[in-house]
Formats: structure tokens, C-alpha cells, sequence
């Protein structure tokens, strides 16, 4: 096996590594890069159907690529809405994502009461974040999830955005859950403060 085989078997792998991501955009990036060293290793073959097939392959990943990345941080592709604490579409989500949720939020147990917000893009909802009076104006936050299709999209971010979300509570300040994994939110507007990041609204 010479190298350019070898070329072609790791575009091949590239491109069924990517049919395994439950990120979509992870997913999307990944089977573009294998399409494009195939392109390349089919064009140095002269095997043209495969080339031809690639590269509609990669335009369509480029340009979902592309949409999602325009739409990541845009308000009008997802939406908040409060919800009960307790029972129907929240309980049901909480119940079908457990083990993720888990995986990502160690500690994390249902609270009985306090504010419940789900993050939905079109019909489908991609994010939960629960909330606790924790106080002198202070909103903990006690769990803050979203799927694994959206996961590199932080949809979450959205729920802290519309700070009159949580004022309109009486919060002043929100603060995010101890020893949270891969936490995203020096991004969007929080300070790192000891093991947790802190929200000051309206600053």
C-alpha cells in the first residue's frame, strides 16, 4: 500500500467517522473534510464519478456549514418559553436525556419548584435550564442541558440574553452550577468567579 492509498482509506474513515457524530455540527465539518481528500485522492485516480460525487457531497455540507454557523448565535432560530417546574414536555425531556444529563451535570438532582425554561428551535426543543431562588436576588442555576444534536451551538445562551427573563422574578444576578462540565459561559457575558461564573443583569 502505497501513500496515496493510504489517503484514500483516512478520507474513507474521516467520512464514516463523521456518520457517527450526534453533533450536527460536528457531524457537518468532519464529512466535509472527508469529502474533500477524497476529491483530491479520486482526482489523482481519475475515478471521476466518485469526484463528481464528493463534490456535491461538499457543497452540501458547505452550505449547511455555512447556515448553521450564520443562525448560531440569531435569535429568531430558537425560542424561550418558561414553563411549569413540574410535569408534561419538562419532565418528559429531563426523563428521555437522564443519562446525558448526568454525564454532563454531575450532582444534578430535580428541583420541586423554582423558574424551568426550554430552548426550542421550529418544533423541537434543544436545551432545558432550571433555576432556584438561591436568594438576596441571586438565581442558581441548577441545570443548564441541551441535546447532543445542538450541543455545539450553546442554544442555552438565549435563556441569559433576554435578561427580563430572571428581572422580571426579582433576580439581579445569575450564577451558574458548580462543577459543571465544559461550561460555555465566559462567551456570553458571565465572569469567572471561584468554581462557578456570575451574571450581573443588566450590566
Amino acid at each position: 500500500m502505497n501513500w496515496l492509498d493510504l489517503v484514500g482509506w483516512a478520507g474513507s474513515a474521516v467520512l464514516v467517522w463523521s456518520l457517527l457524530q450526534t453533533r450536527i455540527l460536528r457531524l457537518r465539518a468532519l464529512n466535509l473534510v472527508g469529502c474533500l481528500v477524497l476529491i483530491g485522492y479520486n482526482g489523482v485516480r481519475e475515478v471521476w464519478p466518485m469526484v463528481g460525487l464528493n463534490v456535491v457531497l461538499a457543497l452540501i455540507n458547505a452550505f449547511y456549514l455555512r447556515k448553521l454557523l450564520a443562525t448560531r448565535h440569531d435569535e429568531r432560530a430558537y425560542a424561550v418559553v418558561e414553563v411549569a417546574p413540574g410535569g408534561g414536555i419538562l419532565d418528559y425531556t429531563l426523563d428521555a436525556h437522564a443519562a446525558d444529563i448526568a454525564k454532563f451535570n454531575p450532582g444534578f438532582t430535580r428541583p420541586t419548584g423554582g423558574l424551568a425554561f426550554l430552548v426550542v428551535s421550529g418544533d423541537e426543543t434543544v436545551g432545558v435550564v432550571l433555576v432556584r431562588d438561591a436568594g438576596d436576588g441571586v438565581a442558581e442555576v441548577g441545570l443548564d442541558y441541551v441535546t447532543p444534536r445542538f450541543r455545539d451551538l450553546t442554544p442555552g445562551e438565549f435563556v441569559y440574553r433576554r435578561s427580563q427573563l430572571f428581572v422580571r422574578h426579582g433576580f439581579r444576578r445569575v450564577v451558574s452550577p458548580r462543577g459543571m462540565l465544559a461550561p460555555y459561559y465566559h462567551r456570553i457575558g458571565f465572569r469567572h468567579d471561584g468554581d462557578r461564573y456570575v451574571l450581573e443583569l443588566g450590566a
